[in-house]
């Protein structure tokens, strides 16, 4: 069982750092049980469970930096890892960017564990598996999808006096449903951390009616169009430049948040003044751990307010060189909403589009977070308040910092968790971190209403 108790797990971490004979030690132990089924064709493919368990030691002499991974933890196997990253750390050059390791800390508690989605089993894989597939025969259309479920868990102890423990879990599903002709496509995702919030046979029926009304599509000349953003496809055009809300980037001209001339943009206007970003690792529907990946403890952290850029993340290199406090990475990210709900701004537009998600996204220019890529599943036209017909589906080049300037409406956010990690970086030693489903952004961002965004070209991907 890849899942140590917090005894087990403190214990090797804590006799880890007792071996070392170097100025500094840091070890790190993770270990994820991660479940999944996927169906395609309307029948179930593939199933599995993945079990990994991993001790990343990192040490320095002055600095120099040498790191082992090892995946046994009897004693010899503890001391043989050891020794080996003491003999690299003593083979290496001096690190330019060297910082010492967090010295003790204190971290707030998070929720990030349920017992009911650990507690998952193959039987409830397959049942999800099957109403999906169920549903979707019953409508007449060919349902694909995957289910995948993680519990983990992480320990680190260094020889300063920084150390924890915590567990997490997370269930991500999808489904595709499809007409018979394969001219129509319908999506539906969920991310959760507790299962028994998730409803199989209400979230496909999403899926299906989507599917079923976008078989025939029309064209529609590329151009500027008022947008109405479902939350995946928010996230989407979120995900990429929240990757940028690093002040190294911005001090050294990489980012939109480089001012020219030198500086940043923190304080000034950037967006409209609806939107408000933060970060809070306590947030009950976006839990996430309390230490980022070089254990700097995480708290609420205004990114965003009103529109006024406010904070930029500080690795500890950064932040010293800077002669700034460290700001840790964030884990989640959460924008405030609104009141209204996709029908509602559905019913206020008089010409617009409705997109239900993004894909193939691409960074165009990181200086203007110019993003390139194609809608997906679901694309219609609207108009005088209604879904008049499906529509082929575009290729848009558009900017988040452009659409955030557009906004027009808001509802409320929706748990979505991103493809890719936060800020930049990593872990001190390179180690894997609790990855996999663990290891993704957990987002909570709401459905949109946006004027003038930028579809360039139609698209014949279904």
């Amino acid at each position: 069982m890849s899942i140590f108790t917090e005894d087990r797990a403190r214990t090797i971490v804590s006799k880890v750092v007792t071996l070392s004979k170097a100025d500094e030690c840091t070890a790190s132990l993770t270990g994820t049980v991660t479940g999944n089924a996927r169906f395609a064709l309307n029948n179930l493919t593939t199933s599995g469970i993945v079990e990994n368990t991993s001790l990343v030691v990192e040490v320095a002499f002055g600095k120099r930096l040498g790191t082992a991974t090892v995946n046994a933890f009897d004693d010899a196997a503890l001391e043989r890892t050891v020794r080996r990253a003491e003999e690299l750390a003593h083979l290496a050059p001096e690190s330019p960017e060297f910082s010492p390791a967090v010295g003790q800390q204190t971290y707030l508690a998070t929720q990030t564990f349920s017992e009911a989605t650990a507690a998952i089993t193959p039987d409830y894989r397959a049942q999800v598996a099957a109403d999906s597939i169920a549903a979707c025969k019953t409508a007449k259309l060919t349902a694909a999808g995957y289910l995948e479920d993680a519990q983990g868990f992480e320990a680190f102890a260094n020889s300063r006096g920084a150390t924890g423990y915590q567990r997490s879990t997370m269930l991500d599903y999808s489904c595709t449903a499809r007409t018979e002709d394969g001219h129509g496509s319908g999506w539906v995702a969920r991310n959760l951390q507790d299962s028994t919030s998730l409803n199989t046979g209400a979230e496909v029926r999403t899926a299906i009616r989507k599917a079923a009304a976008s078989s025939d599509t029309k064209a529609l000349e590329p151009g500027k169009y008022t947008v109405i953003l479902e939350p995946a496809a928010v996230e989407g055009m979120l995900g990429p430049m929240l990757n940028l809300f690093n002040a190294r980037q911005a001090d050294e001209g990489r980012s939109f948040l480089s001012k020219k001339g030198g500086g940043t943009k923190v304080g000034e206007q950037v967006f409209g003044p609806q939107v408000t970003l933060f970060s809070d690792p306590t947030h009950p529907e976006a839990a996430v751990l309390p230490w980022d990946d070089d254990y700097l403890p995480r708290a609420r952290l205004p990114l965003v307010e009103n529109g006024k850029v406010m904070n930029l993340e500080y690795s500890a290199y950064w932040a010293q060189k800077q002669g700034k406090a460290t700001v840790a990475r964030p884990g989640n990210l959460i924008m405030s909403g609104g009141a209204k709900s996709t029908a509602d701004m559905i019913r206020s537009t008089e010409r617009g589009i409705l997109v239900t998600r993004l894909w193939y996204i691409r960074m165009v220019d990181p200086q203007t977070v110019l993003l390139t890529g194609l809608t997906r599943d679901g694309t219609f036209y609207i108009e005088n308040g209604v879904i008049k017909y499906p529509i082929k589906n575009f290729r848009f080049n558009e900017s988040p910092v452009i659409m955030l300037n557009n906004v027009e409406e808001m509802g409320r956010p929706v748990r979505i968790v991103g493809e890719g990690g936060g800020g930049g970086g990593g872990r001190r030693g390179g180690g894997p971190g609790v990855g996999g489903a663990l290891g993704r952004r957990v987002m909570l961002v709401p459905p949109m209403k946006v004027r003038d965004f930028t579809f360039s070209s139609l698209s014949d991907a279904i």
